[in-house]
């Protein structure tokens, strides 16, 4: 017998949905408490750059139980995937149980001795409150707070009519007409908003960013969709994961030339098609060595106007500001009216008290979650979504109902605290040690092993079905309607007073 909770979800973006239709479904009370005026999370319009659109084909970037419209692109923009979103919280009963403008200032073990969390909540006027909960799913995800860039000399910068501005509020193209932008970044964000800019009439675009990396076009070589090349079982198999046997690691030593010449082949594919040369933005890293979730799409036009000096490209940062002018670490000076910081954001769980945020995460950064959702030392707390990937949708769906079952004591696969704790240690090994491009943002990157992951969830889960044809599934993409067969083929359950 499972007994219903009251579960708060933290934030309304994808994961956060996704967490409150698993709960909800299982027959648990759910409150989502989101502190903007909408749902959406990073899809939120008021967040949106023009022109944003998804690094994911639609077929990959939707829940399980929800395929995008037929009629949107196979890359959605924007408002077509906040139109998504607030469609499925609605057809699920997700808005009744919404309270927007309201933050998470603070929280703490509840005092009465009952299993879970009392949360400080605040409103849009600054007025808190406590309210008690059983469980929680921090579903706030690795795009929350903007991450911040100050140098000597901006305030006279300000002072001179200069703008400097992140790029999430980048959201009118009318800022680019007529003046200089200068975009610091090398996020498929920043190279947006720089081809945006030139689209919209900007005096001069300048983009900054330290050093070329490996882009990956929607189409490799004008022809083959991405998603049929990096998001395959068969590419995922040509690196070394956790916990390999010694028999698999002489299967991955006899394969090296084959391995090796493999992504010889797709760089030299990506140099020639992308104009890498002529543009010299050539990375110095090996692509294999540097596949994450920080991989950025090659924006469509932005090598193009590299080359034909539509966009002017310095490698480096922002050292400081000089009237109205900006210095690079390298000695360049441009000069701006605008300054768009395409930086990012900060990783972090600010409401969490430090006595659990120290046992969350590592001094260097590094996140202790066992399969990148629960932590044994954190008691009725969960994460969602910070499984980061390519299909973050589909990432955070699955991530959701493997944390309901996990709070309700329901896995297949139950692991103990000490197992979980084991298995965190040989990950965090894994992630420093056999591929530090594991540990990009804190270790929370599942790509390029979406389906060694998925495996994992869905054997945690208990499916009985768990794959399709195993010889046409290596050379597929995901589905995520067979991952709705799988999660349906797994014990049924619901909470009951």
């Amino acid at each position: 017998m499972v007994s219903p909770k009251h579960v708060c979800v933290i934030g309304a973006g994808v994961s956060g949905l996704a967490a409150a239709k698993a709960f909800s479904a299982r027959g648990h009370k759910v409150t989502i408490v989101e502190r903007s005026a909408d749902l959406g999370g990073v899809w939120e319009p008021a967040r949106s750059y023009p022109d944003v659109q998804t690094q994911s084909p639609k077929d990959l970037y939707r829940y399980t139980d929800r395929a995008m419209p037929e009629a949107y692109p196979e890359w959605p923009t924007g408002p077509q995937v906040h139109a998504y979103l607030a469609d499925y919280a609605k057809s699920h009963g997700l808005t009744n149980m919404l309270r927007l403008n309201t933050g998470v200032a603070g929280m703490e073990r509840r005092a009465d001795g009952k299993p879970g969390w009392t949360l400080t909540l605040t409103d849009s006027h600054g007025a808190s409150s406590k309210e008690d909960f059983d469980f929680i799913a921090v579903c706030t995800g690795q795009f929350n707070e903007r991450q911040e860039l100050h140098c000597p000399g901006e305030a006279n910068f300000k002072a001179q009519g200069g703008e400097i501005l992140h790029s999430s509020k980048y959201n009118d193209p009318a800022i680019a007409k007529g003046r200089r932008i200068v975009v610091l970044g090398g996020s498929k964000s920043a190279t947006d908003i720089a081809v945006n800019a030139v689209k919209s009439g900007a005096r001069e675009v300048t983009i900054v960013f330290r050093e070329p990396v490996w882009r990956i076009p929607y189409f490799i070589g004008g022809l083959v969709n991405f998603k049929r090349i990096l998001y395959i079982r068969a590419q995922e198999q040509m690196f070394p994961g956790w916990g390999a046997s010694a028999l698999a690691r002489l299967a991955h030593r006899v394969t090296a030339p084959l391995v090796w010449a493999n992504w010889r082949g797709l760089e030299s594919l990506l140099k020639a098609q992308l104009k890498l040369k002529k543009c010299n933005m050539v990375p110095k890293e090996r692509i294999e060595d540097g596949v994450n979730c920080s991989v950025p799409i090659a924006t469509p036009d932005f090598y193009p106007m590299v080359a034909d000096g539509r966009i002017k490209a310095i490698f480096g940062t922002f050292d400081h500001y000089e009237g109205n002018t900006i210095v690079m670490s390298g000695g360049q000076r441009v000069e701006a009216d605008v300054a768009v910081l395409a930086i990012g954001y900060k990783l972090g769980v600010p409401f969490l008290p430090e006595a659990y945020r120290s046992k969350l995460v590592d001094a260097d950064g590094q996140y202790r979650l066992y399969r990148l959702i629960a932590n044994p030392d954190l008691p009725d707390m969960g994460f969602v979504g910070f499984n980061s990937s390519f299909c973050t949708v589909l990432c955070a769906d699955l991530a959701a109902n493997w944390l309901v079952r996990y709070a309700d004591g329901q896995l297949a696969r139950q692991p103990t605290a000490q197992a979980m704790r084991d298995n965190i240690e040989m990950m965090l090994h894994f992630k420093r040690v056999e591929r530090p491009a594991a540990g990009v943002y804190g270790g929370l990157c599942v790509a390029p092993y979406h389906y060694r992951h998925f495996d994992e969830l869905m054997a945690d889960i208990g499916t009985r079905e768990s794959s399709r044809n195993g010889l046409a599934e290596r050379f597929l993409p995901p589905d995520a309607d067979a991952y709705a067969r799988y999660l349906a083929s797994a014990p049924q359950y619901k909470a009951a007073a």
